[in-house]
This record gives structure tokens, sequence and C-alpha cells, in this order.
């Protein structure tokens, strides 16, 4: 995409598609259905559509910021290239996988946000990878409610289940156990950075696609490690979220509540 980091009747519709495509089906089919009522919507499209706007504009932000004087990414270049390539990055990073600078030059700091977005990833259903934003925001709204003190977990007149809320809890702990453990087999076969490593981490975890030309180093045992990310990342929580709303048993006791110490 080098070539064409100016071009903007082919940079918009890679965004646009990006963006779209990570919302999802189902909030594709709200969007049929419902059209602009957004008082008809679903919980999980007003979710989706909010936190992937959040994630667009502030990793658009952020992004520009940390590298705006970059000479070996944007530093050189003039105000407008530089938002459409922050604006680019934010977007790529959550789904496509595109690139219009050499990841292996960004900042770490840069590259810690991109880690950051990419294993934030897209809507449920939809084409992109990572935890999903609905498990973010599930998780978000469950940290506020706890600090204000409430009992229920509620966003636009609807409680949440805690049944949602534990499913999101696991789906994170995996997401985060499998970067943990990929990282550190990748550590020890490689002999890279941590922040090389993490970055190609995630981003097979998260089926992105960008690389810092870490993958292309790698012995075969560096390659299988990569290969069993993006299966696990791409299937693994998909299956996870399935089958704990799924497994459902009925009991006929009730043990007494007692609360362990936590922080």
């Amino acid at each position: 995409m080098v070539p064409y980091e100016s071009d903007l009747w082919v940079l918009v519709p890679l965004m646009l598609g990006g963006f779209i495509g990570s919302l999802g089906f189902p909030v594709l089919m709200v969007f049929i259905t419902a059209r602009h009522h957004v008082r008809k919507w679903t919980l999980h499209a007003k979710l989706t559509v909010q936190v992937s706007v959040i994630l667009l504009i502030a990793g658009a932000v952020l992004w520009g910021a940390l590298e705006w004087t970059n000479p070996a990414t944007i530093g050189g270049m003039s105000t407008g290239n530089k938002l459409i390539h922050a604006l680019f990055a934010s977007t790529m990073t959550r789904s496509l996988g595109f690139n219009l600078v050499d990841m292996d030059k960004i900042h770490s700091s840069t590259m810690l946000l991109t880690d950051a977005l990419m294993f934030a990833g897209g809507g449920s259903a939809s084409t992109a990878g990572g935890i999903k934003v609905t498990t973010l925001a599930v998780m978000l709204l469950a940290i506020v409610a706890e600090a204000r003190g409430d009992k229920d977990v509620k966003v636009y007149g609807r409680t949440i289940p805690q049944g949602t809320l534990r499913v999101a809890i696991s789906v994170l702990m995996m997401g985060a156990t499998l970067v943990l453990v990929g990282t550190g087999a990748l550590l020890a076969i490689s002999g890279a950075s941590l922040d090389r490593v993490l970055f190609e981490t995630i981003s097979a975890f998260a089926t992105v696609g960008l690389s810092t030309g870490l993958s292309a180093q790698l012995p075969p045992a560096g390659v299988y490690v990569l290969s069993v990310l993006m299966f696990a990342g791409r299937v693994g929580s998909i299956t996870l979220a399935s089958a704990l709303a799924l497994r459902q048993r009925r009991q006929l006791y009730h043990y007494p509540e007692e609360r362990p110490i936590i922080g």
C-alpha cells in the first residue's frame, strides 16, 4: 500500500470497508432493519458502534501524536498526509492489517498502542479478530458499576446479565493467556526484543497481519507458534463464548455466599 499512501481514492474505500467489516454481521443486519432509528437498535449494536468509533478516534489521535515527529515514518510529511496516515493506521490495526509505514520503524510507545488496538479487535461475528469490542465494553461497564457501588451493570436502559459478565471475563482471560504463553515461547525461540515479539504475538492472535519483519526471521518452531496463535485467536474466542453461553445447568441447591478479599 506504500505507493498509494497519498491516494484517497484507494485509502478511503479501504478504511470504510475495514471499519464496516469490523462491526460484524449482527450489527449490519440491525442497520438494514432499523436503519437510522437508533432507538430501535439492539444493545449489541449500540455498544459495538460506540466503542468502535471511540477506538477509531482515540487510536488515530494517539498514533498521530506519537509518530508526528518520527522521521522514519511520518515526520517529514505534510500535515494532511500525517492525519491520513494516523486515521489509516487506527483503522487497519483493528481489522484489515494494511500498513503505509515500516512497522519496525515506529516508536516503542506507538507499538504498544498498536498492540492494545489489535488486542481489542472489532465486533463479534465480524471480519476482525481480537477479544472483540463488546467484551471490552462489558468489562469497562462492570468496572464503572463497581466504582459507583451499583449492584447491576446497566447501560442504555438495559441490565447486562451476570452470565454475560462471566463470558466476557473468560474471553479476556483466554486471550491474555494465549498472548502471554505465545510471547514467552517466541522470546525463547527467537531471542528478539520484547516489543517486537509482543507485537508479532498479538498480531497473530488478533489475525491482523501487521508485522515488524520478525515473522520472516523465525525458525520453523516460531512459525508453528504463530500458526497456533492465529487459529486459536480466530476460532478460540468464538468457540469459548458460544460454549459458555450454551452450557447452562439446572442446580437444585445453592451454597452460602462468602466474599474473598479482592485487591
